[in-house]
């Protein structure tokens, strides 16, 4: 079910805002639709990635529970992330 949304801007405002969309060939009400499009695919985005966030955050948890966790040094930790990055790095000049 549709539903309309009413908001409330000054003339000038929404003579320059129509004017600006007329010269892309759509309506005001085109270009706001499309702009809640857009907001609604992004927080659709941010809700996918903090449940996958969560999902990576219990698994890590229930490892540590089974003792299967394995703890790295800060300065191990460290070395091994630059080293990742120089390969991501090196990988477009390869």
């Amino acid at each position: 079910m549709d539903t309309r949304i009413q908001f409330r801007v000054d003339e000038e405002t929404k003579r320059l805002a129509q004017q600006m969309a007329e010269s892309q060939g759509r309506t005001l009400s085109d270009a706001c639709r499309e702009l809640t499009e857009q907001l609604a695919e992004q927080q659709r985005q941010a809700v996918s990635h903090d449940a996958w966030l969560t999902e990576q955050v219990n698994q890590a948890f229930e490892k540590l529970d089974a003792g299967q966790a394995a703890f790295v040094e800060h300065s191990m930790a460290k070395t091994r992330m630059a080293e990742r990055k120089a390969n991501i790095r090196n990988r477009g000049h390869g």
